[in-house]
């Protein structure tokens, strides 16, 4: 074998040693470019669904507020409405009292006909305590248990009701913040994995998918720990 035939041989397997590697670099940069893209597809997909649902919980927390708050209106005129009756019952019974007291029982039997019939149970379950003479008689017909006005109780049971509603509505507001939050996660992947293909440095490409790796996994953790949207 000539000098000249070794050297060209030697060249040869430089040659050979060299595509080897570039190939074995492409190959590399082929995986971690699939990588990538695997991880932007997921997270599209996974940020839509975040998205979605923050939005989704968003109003529904504005539908039950604002079912809270219409129910306060109704429970408030309910009592309202309750408070006007019990008024009218006291006065038409100050009447009444008052006329038993100055012994005029032609006025006494007007004003106990205007007492209304819910009233009027309470009344006659009051006069049964002889509260003219038995000291320890309640003070009036409203003290008695039989004295329901009515729309009191509605009212009590619309305002628990629009409490009950306040309450979801909270909830509903902070699924839709936790899931934002988890949004803004996957915005975090999506640029980190965006500025890596700018690197020309394989580690610093892989360190980056890594992150956002560990990003993804952190942000479907989250998102399986929240409620689904209604």
């Amino acid at each position: 074998m000539t000098e000249g035939s070794g050297e060209h041989v030697s060249r040869e397997i430089a040659e050979r040693a060299k595509r080897a590697r570039a190939d074995s670099q492409s190959r590399h940069d082929r995986v971690i470019g699939i990588s990538e893209a695997v991880v932007l597809s997921a997270v599209a997909l996974i940020a839509a669904w975040s998205g979605y649902s923050a939005a989704k919980w968003s109003t529904e927390s504005e539908l039950k507020l604002s079912g809270a708050s219409t129910t306060h209106t109704k429970a408030s005129r309910a009592f309202d409405r309750a408070l006007t009756l019990q008024v009218g019952d006291a006065t038409t019974f100050n009447a009444w009292f008052g006329a038993v007291t100055s012994r005029n029982p032609e006025a006494a039997a007007v004003a106990k006909k205007r007492f209304r019939p819910e009233y009027r149970a309470a009344f006659d379950a009051w006069l049964a305590t002889k509260p003219f003479t038995n000291p320890d008689a309640p003070a009036g017909p409203q003290a008695m248990p039989q004295y329901k006005p009515t729309d009191q109780a509605e009212a009590v049971r619309l305002d628990a009701t629009a409490d009950s509603l306040f309450a979801e509505g909270e909830h509903a507001a902070e699924h839709s913040d936790n899931y934002v939050r988890t949004t803004v996660i996957l915005g975090s992947v999506l640029f980190l994995v965006g500025i890596s293909a700018h690197f020309p440095i394989r580690g610093a490409r892989i360190g980056l998918l890594v992150v956002s790796v560990a990003l993804l996994v952190f942000a479907i953790v989250l998102i399986l720990s929240l409620p689904t949207p209604p």
